[in-house]
């Protein structure tokens, strides 16, 4: 049977069978719900309180949501999600640089990979350090951005395969401003397999592979001898598609 996930072309597994109604209105509310978290947080210029909104509206999901990404024997005793320190230098806004289409298949934590396009560079200066990430479109029905990260904490402080600031085909968007894209990385976040290896992730490809520490946005609470998954090939050689328009 096909998961959900990817018939619908979300770039995260979540291991719902469409032969499971249930289950897909399940996910429906999951998505709805984000996407009402993500436009309150646009609406408030994503302010310190919104920020706050933002981490109890994730806690509750993951505490009490079916389809959270954590094990089902560890909703009842959640405590949280963990956050560094709000940070208000940390929301900066990118200048989008459009690049020649192509398109990669991004690595995923459990096999395969994922199609994207990568579609610009978005360069941004963050704590006196002038830094860029590349910026990709989901390659599925309807698309959507994608803006993975990693930054010098993963291993230690964050998780090892990297965070997300965007994916608004499940509802994490930022916004823009004044042109161009609001990157606050207090709204970092970890994807689904780093709380239970289960779920299938796209991971940080190496183009986004930030040389500084990024100490905002949500930290890693695994267990400490958990190794990360080696993102290393994320785009090795023979893994660019034909170029193709966004």
């Amino acid at each position: 049977m096909r998961n959900a996930a990817r018939a619908s072309g979300t770039s995260t597994h979540r291991h719902t069978d469409v032969d499971e109604p249930t289950g897909l209105l399940d996910l429906l509310d999951w998505k709805r719900r984000v996407f009402a978290l993500y436009a309150d947080v646009r609406a408030a210029g994503g302010s310190a309180d919104a920020w706050e909104r933002w981490r109890a509206g994730r806690d509750e999901l993951f505490r009490s949501h079916p389809q959270s990404p954590l094990p089902p024997p560890e909703r009842a005793g959640f405590p949280g999600l963990p956050y560094f320190a709000h940070d208000p230098g940390a929301r900066v806004v990118g200048r989008l640089e459009p690049a020649e289409p192509e398109r990669y298949e991004i690595a995923s934590s459990v096999e395969g990979a994922y199609e994207f396009t990568r579609f610009g560079t978005v360069r941004f200066a963050l704590h006196g350090q002038d830094l860029a990430l590349e910026a990709y479109w989901l390659a599925g029905y309807g698309g959507g951005l994608f803006l993975p990260f990693r930054d010098a904490t993963a291993g230690t402080e964050t998780y090892g395969a990297g965070r997300y600031l965007y994916d608004t085909v499940k509802g994490a968007d930022l916004g823009t401003e004044a042109g161009g894209l609001v990157l606050d990385f207090n709204f970092a976040y970890n994807p689904s397999c780093s709380y239970d290896p289960a779920w299938d992730c796209p991971l940080a490809p190496a183009p986004n592979w930030l040389d500084v520490p990024v100490r905002a946005g949500e930290r890693f609470a695994g267990p400490p001898d958990a190794p990360p998954p080696d993102t290393r090939g994320a785009r090795p050689e023979g893994r660019a598609l034909a170029d193709a328009p966004v």
